[in-house]
């Protein structure tokens, strides 16, 4: 297991350990029942893993639809990054609804309310988000790509441990749907960055 992933898993284990509902205490990441009480009404069909992916996907599609709307206000922005920004944020808005109604049914509504974003793979800092609000048309047409590229990367690493260790078969369609569709836009992301000027 590289560095990169043995990371994702520690954070995540870290995250799902914050869940807690109703006041109960913070355990452990290394507590194999990081909440009992949502454990305890959550369908059978859903686990950690599963849990895990929807809570921390909401914030980093979040912040994807903020970096879109970041860029897509810009004059002077090339027009294929536009149609990019356009096609992000089209994409994922639906599927933060989408995943917050799971939460919602698996009786953890709310549950994507402390997932901060530093522990998330690819989330941008305050920082990097202020760089691309001040940035001109031109020269945020670039650091978008740039930035979405890794943002991107980071939600296909948070993907993958729901592909292998997830238990609801919805959950694990969806990760599935990430990996394919945000590896395809990562090869378009490239190339669209060595075309511009």
């Amino acid at each position: 297991m590289n560095t990169r992933a043995l990371t994702l898993l520690i954070a995540g284990a870290a995250i799902a350990g914050s869940l807690a509902v109703g006041g109960c205490a913070a355990q452990s990441a290394g507590e194999p029942s990081p909440n009992r009480s949502a454990t305890a009404t959550r369908p059978a069909d859903v686990n950690d893993a599963d849990t895990m992916f929807v809570s921390m996907m909401i914030g980093h599609h979040q912040q994807a639809i903020e970096m879109s709307e970041i860029v897509l206000a810009k004059s002077g922005l090339d027009p294929r990054v536009r149609e990019l920004a356009k096609r992000i944020k089209a994409a994922q808005a639906p599927e933060i609804t989408q995943l917050q109604g799971w939460l919602s049914d698996w009786g953890m509504a709310g549950a994507d309310s402390s997932m901060g974003g530093h522990s998330m793979g690819g989330m941008l800092s305050t920082e990097q988000l202020d760089r691309l609000k001040a940035a001109d048309g031109a020269t945020a047409s670039r650091l978008f790509l740039e930035q979405m590229i890794e943002h991107h990367e980071g939600a296909v690493e948070m993907a993958k441990p729901e592909v292998a260790d997830g238990a609801n078969a919805e959950v694990k369609r969806l990760a599935q749907s990430v990996i394919n569709d945000q590896s395809s836009e990562i090869a378009q992301m490239r190339e669209l960055l060595g075309s511009l000027q």
